[in-house]
């Protein structure tokens, strides 16, 4: 919402025009990498290592709900 908020401002200010999205200076080939990261790394990780890390991930979310 607010970021809305701030594309109308800059709209009505003339600091861009309307229908232009503006560069968010990110690098898009990082944020395609960054889409396959959590799937990447499972394939890599063995079995055993991956229920490793699914068991300490539900228990610390158990131990907040405590």
């Amino acid at each position: 919402m607010i970021g809305a908020a701030v594309k109308v401002m800059r709209i009505a200010t003339g600091e861009i025009e309307e229908g232009i999205e503006a560069d968010d200076g990110k690098d898009k080939a990082a944020q395609e990498l960054g889409r396959k990261g959590g799937k990447a790394r499972a394939e890599k990780l063995s079995k055993e290592k991956r229920a490793e890390i699914a068991r300490a991930a539900a228990n610390k979310r158990w131990a907040n709900k405590k």
